[in-house]
């Protein structure tokens, strides 16, 4: 119950986070990827509150266990692959075309209307299939 409870409070402060910070607003965002426009750097120090924490939780956490059980995640892998330039070239294809990421498109669904439960559907769509094109960009790599 304690764990259920954390997981309940950690979600709505992210998804209150990211409301408060802008992200869930499509033209925000799309106002920040546009560099070449009129670009909007606010959400710069969103991404700068989310790293720096990030990065002193990875060496805090180092030897240690969560407080309501299992491990913490290992951290991620340093070298960059296919499967890492082709995920993240889709991932900010799609960020930038619909102005949210997995995170932002949840905490927007109770007031984005049809456009958010289109984009929650396709992204779901995209995440279902994933496996099945990493599969086919390992048989590529590995012609190469």
């Amino acid at each position: 119950m304690q764990r259920l409870f954390l997981s309940l409070v950690s979600g709505a402060l992210f998804g209150a986070g990211l409301f408060v910070s802008g992200m869930t607003d499509t033209t925000k965002v799309q106002g920040w990827l546009d560099v070449f426009g009129s670009w909007d750097p606010t959400l710069a120090f969103v991404m700068g509150g989310a790293i720096i924490p990030m990065f002193i939780a990875w060496r805090l956490t180092t030897g240690r266990r969560p407080l309501v059980g299992g491990e913490f995640p290992a951290a991620p892998r340093p070298e960059m692959d296919h499967r890492l330039i082709t995920g993240s070239i889709l991932f900010g294809m799609g960020w930038g075309l619909a102005g949210l990421c997995p995170g932002p498109a949840i905490a927007s669904l109770s007031y984005n209307g049809s456009g958010g439960l289109i984009f929650m559907g396709t992204m779901l769509v995209g995440m279902w299939a994933a496996p099945f094109f990493g599969r086919q960009l390992d048989g590529l790599a590995a012609k190469v």
